[in-house]
């Protein structure tokens, strides 16, 4: 029977499954057994010593449900008697059916049970007959004899099972079923035991519903499809999918096919733990019968299973698939309903079909009506593709089609005009939904919140937020939310006033402070960080991983590795840290300063309290010893990383390649160079830093063609930058390769990528070691002129020139001399006579071409 319930089951065995689970503590119950003869309250409750009391009627008002739900109610001890062995023993339930004392349950001082008055329910009235009046009886009335006592021989099958459906609660639901069971002149069907059973599963009371699948299959109570669907359903509801196939197993084992409802709650089933796979080939396999080993198409398949298959495909991203099953169903001759026209235009607006989603709709407006959620639908679908116009028209042409926003309409809408900064329109919709009466929650209030802060309205999002501050609704996540959207954008002083209400409404948690110490961090205000850190422990609030890594990587990143690193230690002692990220935020800042004794010695103490390091903290540190061109200790960081079996980034890669470069190790740059192109994914090359490394190690060694090599890969992707044109210009000019260096020259010129003294003098030197005169006077005017400060090495190039061109060195150290003592006055000077002398020389060229 349902409540056979044994003393030692921990676990729930369940039918074919070996598996058990867990049963919570309210669910262990002691056993007893329904005994047919009834019980008279008051004769049990400790003290009586005589037989207990009997009834002889089967049918009479106010038995059968003492046996279990009265003592129960009361949480009294029961007399528990085994016909078998005529027997009298006691027991305790604690099994949470009602958490009340006997008195509270409506008993009086005998044991007797009182009727229990409520409140009027509407409960029934939809129903004629005697219905209404039963249901409030039940209500009312605390004994289920007593309540149901008028109508005890008059109930028919259908009205058993509208009141058995209609209860709300599990409990109560139990007494009048075991009610209906001791009156012999009922019947229940196995219409009643589906009901019992998806009360149960949906209270999550497995071993009742074990107990009453058992109880079926004793009194030959043959289970049908709805029976299987119902636990499929509620066992899959209850998160226990395992458990659901197996009904859905046992079902098959049978050779019971599943209706559709069945179907459409295992495909349910199938969805919702996103086996997209496993739904569509349950569904292929049911949707054809197999009669003969000959596939036969399934005979009815409703809208219902055809849009669960349609969002199913959707959510697994089979558009095709969808779209097929959609038009399978309209050659069937099902109509789609607004549902079915919803889930597609969900579908194709999640993957950017928007003209889809169109043709759909005016293809719905001639079959069925759009819904709120079509619109709601619609509404975000354009927010989301920032058409915020659209979004707007369907809004109002909802309303126009006579339907009533709902709180996800408006939230969606005013979200999407928040955070595009519309403050206008936000605020139109706002006073809509106060007329309306429609609660902005808080995820929409924060947002609004951060819009008038970047529109630099200030006073009105400091009203905005007393608003809902005021109305006491905020929670925790709620002023977090409001200090962070002062802090990240450094209105600190807003972002305190807010955390200071904060503790005036006692919402003091770890949330609100770590926000807050980013905040600071954000204003870099890192004192206050550090003091508002300190004063959490007054407050009864502990610091947890996340305060810790905010103020040792803001402490870090304001070059205060010293400070960062005491809190890393107390991080460490409190068993927060898990990781190396914020020994590599302290380490990373040690070498920014350039104490890279001090990086060592925090790598040093990560190691020893067994914290792994990551290809970060390697990468850093073989940065910072290649940038110092320190080779042995970069190289052992390298062959460290190497024994962890960490395998090194292209960062890594190329600070190996800096640091060859640095000490000239052409053959190992080489090879990692060529490892770095390996690991390179197609359309992806080493960073222009990297390759521009491996030109100059290249034109030292007037290796042409492999610095052109590189080179042209370079250009050829547009990464080419002034120092690679300076470099392949240098070597060229070393390699007495004018004609190639000239080249060189006149592109940079024409590319207008000089930029700094370095370029235009390995552009002034080329002109000048090859007699390009013109040319140089042209390029230091431009050099000049665009406001880059000449040097030592410019005008020496610039002297050498003059010489060239007949001018004594004493005058150009003249020359010199006044561009010392006044710039102004020495770049004119300095400009003047290379214009005169290149111009005397143009011209006597010029005439002799004449001649």
């Amino acid at each position: 029977m349902l409540l056979n319930l044994r003393l030692d089951g921990s676990s729930l065995h369940v039918i074919c499954s070996t598996k058990t689970f867990p049963i919570s503590p309210l669910d262990k119950v002691p056993s007893f057994k329904k005994v047919k003869q009834n019980y008279i309250p008051g004769t049990h409750d400790g003290g009586d010593k005589g037989p207990p009391q009997r009834s002889n009627r089967h049918c009479g008002r106010g038995g059968g449900v003492g046996t279990i739900s009265r003592e129960v109610i009361a949480g009294k001890n029961l007399l528990i008697v085994n016909p078998s062995e005529n027997r009298v023993g006691k027991s305790r339930i604690n099994d949470g059916f009602v958490a009340k004392k006997a008195k509270d349950a409506g008993f009086n001082g005998n044991g007797m049970v009182n009727k229990v008055h409520t409140k009027c329910s509407t409960k029934g009235l939809s129903y004629g007959g005697c219905i209404p009046a039963i249901l409030e009886a039940l209500d009312r009335i605390e004994n289920v004899g007593d309540a149901l006592g008028p109508w005890e021989e008059r109930l028919s099958n259908k009205e058993r099972t509208i009141i058995l459906k209609e209860q709300a609660r599990w409990e109560r639901a139990v007494e009048i079923f075991e009610w209906f069971k001791s009156k012999e002149c009922y019947e229940l069907n196995v219409i009643h035991y589906n009901i019992m059973l998806r009360i149960l599963g949906k209270a999550r009371k497995w071993r009742y519903v074990q107990s009453l699948w058992e109880e079926m299959i004793t009194k030959g109570i043959k289970p049908i499809n709805s029976t299987y669907g119902t636990l499929i359903d509620v066992y899959s509801k209850g998160g226990l999918k395992v458990h659901a196939l197996c009904w859905l197993g046992k079902m098959s084992k049978i050779g019971m096919q599943p209706d559709e409802v069945t179907t459409g709650i295992v495909l349910q089933m199938y969805k919702k733990a996103r086996e997209f796979q496993k739904a569509e080939d349950f569904f292929k396999k049911w949707s054809c019968g197999k009669d003969n080993n000959k596939m036969e198409p399934h005979v009815c398949v409703s809208s219902y299973t055809y849009n669960t298959m349609i969002d199913t495909y959707g959510k697994s991203g089979q558009i095709k698939e969808a779209s097929e099953t959609f038009k399978r169903m309209l050659e069937e001759g099902i109509v789609p309903t607004t549902v079915t026209f919803n889930t597609m235009i969900h579908m194709y607006g999640n993957n950017g079909q928007l003209g889809e989603v169109t043709s759909l709709m005016k293809t719905m407006k001639l079959q069925c009506l759009p819904d709120t959620r079509t619109y709601n639908i619609l509404i975000s679908l354009h927010t989301k593709n920032n058409d915020i116009e659209r979004a707007g028209a369907y809004f109002k042409e909802m309303k126009h089609a006579g339907l009533k926003p709902d709180p996800v309409s408006y939230r969606t809408l005013l979200y999407a005009l928040s955070i595009r900064h519309m403050v206008e329109e936000a605020e139109e919709l706002i006073a809509e939904m106060d007329h309306n009466d429609v609660e902005i929650d808080e995820y929409t209030q924060s947002a609004l919140t951060r819009m008038y802060i970047e529109a630099e309205m200030i006073e009105k999002s400091w009203f905005w937020f007393q608003r809902f501050h005021l109305a006491g609704r905020m929670s925790s996540e709620g002023y977090s939310a409001n200090i962070d959207a002062y802090g990240e954008r450094g209105y600190l002083k807003e972002a305190e006033r807010v955390f200071i209400c904060c503790q005036e409404v006692n919402k003091r948690t770890v949330i609100e402070y770590n926000v807050m110490i980013k905040a600071y961090g954000i204003g870099k205000s890192c004192e206050k960080a550090c003091e508002v850190f300190e004063s959490m422990m007054s407050y009864g609030v502990a610091p947890d991983k996340c305060t810790y890594n905010t103020l040792v990587q803001i402490l870090a990143s304001s070059d205060m590795p010293h400070k960062a690193r005491s809190y890393l230690e107390k991080m460490r002692e409190t068993g927060y840290v898990s990781d190396c990220i914020p020994y590599c935020a302290v380490i990373s800042s040690f070498v920014k300063l350039g104490q890279l004794n001090m990086a060592e010695e925090v790598y040093k103490e990560m190691v020893d309290f067994n914290i792994e390091p990551d290809v970060v903290v390697y990468g850093v540190l073989i940065n910072a010893f290649a940038d110092t061109g320190n080779v042995q200790e970069a190289m052992s960081y390298v062959e460290a990383m190497g024994r962890a079996g960490i395998t090194g980034n292209s960062v890594i890669q190329s600070s190996l390649i800096k640091l060859y470069t640095k000490v000239g190790y052409l053959n190992e740059a080489e090879a990692v160079y060529r490892e770095l192109l390996e690991s390179c994914n197609t359309g992806q090359y080493p960073d222009v830093y990297t390759s521009n490394c491996m030109i100059n190690l290249y034109s030292e060694r007037s290796m042409v063609r492999k610095a052109e090599a590189i080179f042209e890969s370079m250009k050829q992707r547009g990464e080419a930058n002034e120092f690679t044109f300076a470099m392949m210009l240098c070597m060229y000019k070393k390699n007495a390769r004018f004609e190639e260096a000239t080249q060189v020259a006149k592109q940079m010129r024409e590319m207008k990528i000089l930029s700094d003294p370095l370029s235009y003098n390995s552009v002034l030197g080329l002109y000048a070691l090859d007699g390009r005169f013109k040319e140089a006077v042209e390029t230091f005017k431009e050099m000049v002129s665009s406001g880059v400060r000449p040097d030592d090495s410019t005008f020496k190039s610039l002297g050498t020139i003059l010489i060239k061109l007949g001018l004594s060195k004493k005058a150009v150290l003249r020359i010199e001399d006044v561009r010392k003592q006044e710039m102004k006055r020495g770049l004119e000077l300095w400009i003047s006579t290379l214009s005169s002398l290149v111009g005397i020389q143009s011209n006597t060229e010029d005439c002799d071409d004449e001649l």
